[in-house]
């Protein structure tokens, strides 16, 4: 199974692409989808989709797998990586592809096997897991390739978004 993981974000989008079979990983992509600082908000939403819509034209993932948002005491930011996630699940929906959503909290409990588990632990056994020689920079990358990997842990448990309203 091809899973492309996505932390969503509003100037910088994390992505991993990793292939799951037999219980094996294996890592295909990583990186991030970065917005210009300095553009209208239509056209930094624009380069995240133009950039999705690429890597899942390249990929042809089975599965997205994205971390679920979590209270932001920032609302402008809030909103805006809400307008990021926005793009995303569309992106997803254009391709047909479908959505699983897993919280901060299931993805440390999938990778680490601690729901509290710090940043750097979670990093560092997505290293482990997918025999890397260093974490994924930036730490949106590396976070991608956790949502990836407890989608993959999860063999589709949780429910896909059903994009039909």
């Amino acid at each position: 199974m091809r899973i492309i993981g996505i932390d969503p974000g509003f100037a910088i989008t994390g992505y991993g692409v990793i292939e799951y079979t037999g219980n094996k990983f294996s890592i295909i992509d990583v990186g991030a989808i970065t917005t210009e600082a300095g553009l209208e908000l239509l056209d930094r939403l624009l380069t995240l989709n133009n950039g999705l819509d690429e890597l899942i034209s390249k990929y042809k993932p089975d599965a997205m797998a994205v971390e679920e948002l979590f209270f932001n005491t920032n609302v402008k930011t809030a909103i805006k990586v809400g307008h990021g996630r926005g793009v995303v699940l569309l992106a997803a929906a254009k391709a047909g592809i479908k959505v699983y959503e897993y919280t901060p909290l299931q993805v440390k409990q999938s990778v680490v096997g601690y729901g509290r588990a710090k940043k750097e632990q979670v990093q560092q056994m997505v290293k482990i897991l997918l025999n890397l020689e260093k974490i994924p920079k930036p730490d949106d990358a590396a976070d991608a390739l956790a949502v990836a990997i407890c989608h993959a842990h999860s063999s589709g448990s949780y429910k896909a978004i059903d994009f039909r309203f």
